[in-house]
């Protein structure tokens, strides 16, 4: 067990350590589950409890606070943060189409609904919304062959380019929908849609999309263990610990770098969110609230991969409000922020103005952090509400 606390305030948190290291072990009875780690840190930074548990790796290397992880798709929020930088930049408008950026050999033929193509009309907008209506490329798959997604469980390692992506989306060719607009849209979680704004941000700037991270937001907020896979972040203190799939570690480095997710530790994740929720990531902290000035919420989902109801999305941002009619007595606050693939979760708390994150590591455990963080909140809300 390993756990770092600081506590310096005028609140009551006699016990609220205890109950989490509590929550934390009880984490790791969840099945499959070989290593957890959680941390809440209230916004002023009186108050950070990170504690870890179980193995990193196979080879049985603890698991620790410091010990970097595979966060998955709670890359989002940093892939919207660039693409908000660059708009407020003048670099590029979130309603220019993704056509304007993208050579036509890319995107051509990706969306057709009835023999119309509707790729040119997909604006940057609708990619970070979830409206495009893009199918998620990780879940289809052509004839006779098993999705990505089924491979990369199976421990095939593989690698692949954005064209090998748009190539599958083109073959396949089942958009969900045509590009929505208005209120209230049609919305359905696809990694297709961040894939194509990871090659935008790569078009716009000329760079790598680990440069482009590195200058954008690495530097400017003192992230030194925050970076992609298959490169050098500036300090690592621990070695990156494993991701599983149920009881067997997954030896995929190819398909690690490919889905092009980042790898952090769990008190970086808060560095990073504190600086998105006050607007600290932007030149102009208004730019923040350009991810949350819309919400649309997803239908139901079976997906392995993508959330669906009850949660909402904004521009690269999840809104968590836990049904009211399950909970009518003791109502849990909301939260916003992003969850991943491998039971990662990051999120902030308006009404307690705290930050939860954690992960386990586990592909088994998407909907994980679901069940985890209402928990959380119930638990912390008697002590900063």
């Amino acid at each position: 067990m390993a756990a770092d606390t600081k506590t310096n305030s005028s609140k009551d948190l006699s016990g609220l350590q205890e109950r989490l290291q509590e929550q934390l072990q009880r984490l790791m009875t969840a099945k499959h589950v070989k290593h957890a780690i959680i941390a809440v840190e209230s916004m002023d930074g009186s108050f950070k409890w990170i504690g870890a548990e179980g193995i990193a790796n196979p080879d049985g290397t603890p698991m620790t606070t410091e010990t970097p992880f595979w966060v998955a798709s709670v890359t989002k929020l940093y892939i919207a943060a660039a693409i908000l930088k660059l708009h407020e930049q003048g670099r590029l408008s979130i309603d220019d189409t993704m056509a304007s950026y993208l050579p036509g050999n890319l995107v051509d033929g990706i969306h057709r609904i009835n023999g119309v193509d509707y790729a040119d009309k997909i604006t940057i907008r609708h990619l970070m919304s979830h409206s495009s209506g893009l199918a998620e490329y990780l879940e289809i798959h052509r004839k006779d062959e098993k999705s990505l997604f089924e491979l990369v469980a199976e421990n095939h390692d593989l690698s692949w380019r954005t064209e090998d992506i748009m190539q599958i989306v083109r073959d396949v060719d089942t958009p969900l929908f045509v590009p929505q607009s208005g209120a209230k849209k049609k919305i359905r979680y696809s990694d297709t849609n961040f894939q194509l704004l990871i090659a935008i941000i790569e078009k716009v700037t000329g760079q790598p999309i680990h440069l482009a991270f590195e200058e954008m937001i690495y530097r400017p907020l003192g992230l030194e263990q925050t970076f992609h896979p298959g490169t050098t972040p500036a300090r690592q203190a621990a070695p990156v610990a494993d991701v599983w799939y149920k009881d067997d570690p997954l030896n995929i480095p190819q398909a690690i770098h490919s889905f092009r997710d980042l790898n952090s530790t769990a008190g970086e994740l808060l560095t990073f969110m504190r600086a998105l929720i006050r607007g600290e990531v932007f030149e102009n902290p208004a730019t923040a609230k350009l991810m949350t000035g819309e919400w649309n919420q997803f239908g139901f989902s079976i997906s392995p991969v993508g959330p669906g109801w009850p949660i909402e999305y904004g521009l690269g941002i999840m809104r968590f409000r836990y049904p009211k009619f399950l909970n009518p007595i003791r109502p849990i606050p909301e939260v916003i922020g992003h969850t991943g693939a491998s039971g990662s979760w990051l999120f902030y708390c308006p009404p307690l103005d705290i930050m939860l994150t954690g992960n386990v590591s586990q592909v088994a455990a998407t909907a994980l952090p679901f069940q985890v963080v209402p928990k959380l909140l119930t638990m912390l809300k008697p002590y900063f509400a």
